[in-house]
Formats: C-alpha cells, sequence, structure tokens
C-alpha cells in the first residue's frame, strides 16, 4: 500500500528542483521514524526516458521503500474560477496519497479550484501552493498546508516573499497565480483577484 507521492517536472530530459524533492522524502522517512529513503534520480534514471518535452514523473512510495512510477505528458491548463473554502480542521504537511478531503471539499465548492482558509488565514489550493501581487512584488502565505519545493525554491532564490495572508488582507493584493512542482513562477497564468468568486465583500465563504 503506497502512502506518499512525489510529483516531479521533467522537461527536455531533464529533472526539476530535485534536491528539494529528496529532502521532501528524506524528510518524511526521519518523520516516521524508518531509516533511509528512496533515491529520486536513480529511479528517474532506470527509467531511460529519451522523450523531449515536458512531462509529470509521479512517483509514489512506501515507508519500506516500495514504491512505483508513471510519466505522462503534461500541459498546463487555466483554470476559470475559484472559491473560498472554511476548513479549520484540515493538515497535510506530508505528501500524502490520501487526499479525500481534498476532494470532498472540491465537490461542495462551485469553482473550478479551491483556496482553503484555515482560521481565516490563506493556505493553499487543492494541488499548489499560491502567489499574491502587491505593486511589484510577489508573496506567498505564511500558513501554507504543505511547504511545496517550487515554494521552498522561490523563496531561497529570494524571487518571493513571505507574508500573512487573511480574509481580511486579501483584497489588498491585485493578483494571485498558482505554483507547484510542475507550475513555475509564470507570467502567462496570473489571475486578477476577482477570479475568487466569494471574495469577503461578495458573499460569505463556503463553511465545511
Amino acid at each position: 500500500m503506497f502512502q506518499f507521492f512525489e510529483s516531479i517536472k521533467i522537461e527536455d530530459q531533464e529533472i526539476s528542483l530535485l534536491d528539494f524533492h529528496q529532502k521532501r522524502v528524506n524528510e518524511t522517512f526521519a518523520n516516521f521514524g524508518k531509516e533511509g529513503s528512496i533515491d529520486l534520480g536513480k529511479i528517474y534514471k532506470s527509467l531511460n526516458h529519451d522523450e523531449d518535452g515536458l512531462f509529470k514523473l509521479r512517483i509514489s512510495y512506501d515507508l519500506n521503500k516500495g514504491f512505483r512510477t508513471q510519466l505522462i505528458p503534461y500541459a498546463i491548463s487555466e483554470i476559470s474560477d475559484f472559491q473560498l473554502v472554511e476548513n479549520n480542521s484540515f493538515s497535510y504537511s506530508f505528501k500524502f496519497e490520501d487526499r479525500k478531503e481534498f476532494e470532498r471539499m472540491k465537490i461542495k465548492a462551485k469553482a473550478d479550484e479551491i483556496i482553503i482558509v484555515k482560521n481565516n488565514h490563506i493556505t493553499d489550493t487543492s494541488f499548489s501552493n499560491l502567489l499574491f501581487q502587491k505593486g511589484k512584488e510577489w508573496f506567498t502565505p505564511s500558513t501554507f498546508l504543505l511547504n511545496g519545493v517550487q515554494r521552498q525554491h522561490l523563496l531561497k532564490a529570494k524571487k518571493i516573499k513571505e507574508t500573512e495572508i487573511t480574509l481580511q488582507n486579501i483584497q489588498e493584493f491585485s493578483h494571485f497565480q498558482i505554483i507547484n512542482a510542475m507550475n513555475d513562477f509564470d507570467d502567462m497564468f496570473i489571475y486578477p483577484i476577482s477570479r475568487i468568486t466569494n471574495l469577503p465583500e461578495n458573499g460569505d465563504y463556503l463553511e465545511l
């Protein structure tokens, strides 16, 4: 039974953010009291992937070092609208394969994608971290659910800053975008804050 997974960007046969992915896997094993880890770089090399283009490598694994792989072509798609969803009890500090709670929240929402609000603070979407624009600067919520690899990379590179983003101050930001292992800091998919259909002034956000 596989418990965790990593989604890794492969572009023109090159693996992206490997150090960040490997660090997260290592920390997962250590947190659950297991020695050693799996080697993501070796797993990718064993696939003998020789196609150019953009692919997503999904590696599902368990704490006994068993794993399975799936490598599929990937295309980034635009999201029509977003909805704020409150869930004060939800926790997702590791990349668990069990995503039933995410799916439950999405089913109840009336938008393509959800933005999870926890204790009045903005966290993540169902599959990504978030960036919010104020002036010429980009910020990521300090109250993330999962500290994603792209988020860590952009903070380390000082391309973004971390700040507290709440229901009270979210409208101080003009635009936002999603980031994860497959979605880099990208000017092509910047959404106006109005793409969130239930901002506090527009109506109550969805409580679960």
